[in-house]
């Protein structure tokens, strides 16, 4: 069930009255029987109906008042979060281009010096490219190959560096060494360009959403689907899985926020249970079973009613109200298939109208006296 503020349209601060008022509106307005030609009119007086259950009751309306303001804070936690690591990731990002944009200019001021001196040695003649060694001008391919390793080179900047070895004759060779001079700085940055141009920023979906689905211990049991009404007027439905239990989450991808450009988010859902003969703690199901005081000292046999049906249970002889009796395996499933208990807890009740015969004993036990 979506928020039942906005289902009744009342404001979280409503009182009783307003709560009632807007109930009886809401109600009147879409009741089955002046809808009939609305297929969902059924569901929606249901819904409403639901609303008001939970918030006439102030232990009800309390508990999910709290329920919400919890998944609320998590909610504003998790944003705060995602942020924080986008920021530091950027961060990150930002720091490695530097110190890679630092490596390169040095690499290229040394580059440049190489050239320049291998230009100046072929101006000078074949006896100066003998004594020092083989001239040939490093291309931006072999300098990124030197620099990142074998998977930096690209294509496209071969052409540059094929003008370096090309021809034997002396002059052509000089004329050859001096353009790949000027062009292996041009060159070069080219190659830089397709290696390090910025990768397309990663689209991060947009935030979860929360909600919280009200069901009965039943609903549980059976494994039932629950339908979740969203602020932008969808219908999100999911089935109660093994293993559910009051405070269970539920993550549905892909049926949250929706932002611009990004992926949806996902839809967090609370599984609160709401139960007024019943009451879940972990996976077992806690119930109450009215003894009379007779039955209480001597111990009795007796039925209580539980959501798989009528379960006979013995009393032990003097079991007082603290004491609880344990029914295995008739509790909430669990996700490795085994089952909690149902936990009776007794309850010592008197007789409707005073017996003086048991006035009397309770006088004569506690003042010392015995008959």
């Amino acid at each position: 069930m979506r928020d039942p503020y906005s289902i009744l349209g009342v404001k979280r601060d409503a009182d009783s009255d307003e709560i009632k008022a807007a109930w009886r509106s809401k109600a009147k307005t879409v009741h089955p029987d002046h809808n009939r030609d609305d297929p969902d009119a059924n569901a929606r007086f249901t819904e409403i109906g639901q609303a008001y259950d939970l918030l006439k009751d102030p232990k009800k309306r309390g508990l999910y008042d709290q329920a919400r303001r919890a998944s609320d804070g998590k909610q504003r936690e998790q944003t705060i979060m995602q942020k924080r690591e986008a920021a530091r990731e950027a961060a990150r990002q930002a720091a490695e281009r530097a110190k890679a944009a630092e490596k390169l200019m040095e690499e290229l001021a040394r580059a440049q010096a190489r050239n320049e001196k291998a230009t100046a040695e072929s101006e000078e003649g074949p006896s100066a490219t003998t004594t020092s060694g083989s001239t040939k001008p490093e291309t931006p391919e072999d300098m990124l190959e030197r620099i990142f390793g074998a998977e930096a080179k690209v294509k496209g900047g071969a052409d540059s560096g094929k003008s370096g070895v090309a021809g034997s004759a002396e002059d052509a060779s000089a004329q050859e060494t001096a353009e790949a001079g000027n062009s292996v700085a041009l060159g070069f940055f080219n190659a830089l360009i397709r290696r390090f141009k910025p990768a397309p920023p990663v689209v991060e979906k947009a935030p979860d959403m929360t909600a919280e689905a009200i069901v009965t211990v039943s609903d549980i049991i059976a494994q039932k689907q629950v339908t979740l009404r969203m602020p932008d007027e969808r219908d999100v439905r999911f089935q109660l899985p093994i293993g559910a239990t009051d405070g269970h989450v539920v993550r549905l991808k892909g049926q949250g926020l929706k932002l611009p450009d990004a992926p949806r988010g996902d839809l967090v859902v609370t599984v609160l249970t709401r139960d007024d003969a019943f009451t879940v703690k972990g996976y077992d199901i806690h119930t109450s079973l009215p003894i009379a005081l007779a039955d209480a000292v001597l111990g009795c046999e007796a039925k209580v009613q539980s959501p798989r049906g009528e379960q006979q249970l013995s009393v032990p002889a003097w079991s007082g109200s603290d004491k609880a009796i344990h029914v295995p395996g008739k509790g909430l499933q669990k996700d490795d298939g085994t089952f909690g208990d149902l936990v009776v807890e007794l309850r010592i009740v008197l007789l409707e109208t005073p017996d003086a015969k048991v006035t009397d004993l309770m006088r004569h036990m506690r003042e010392g006296l015995y008959l």
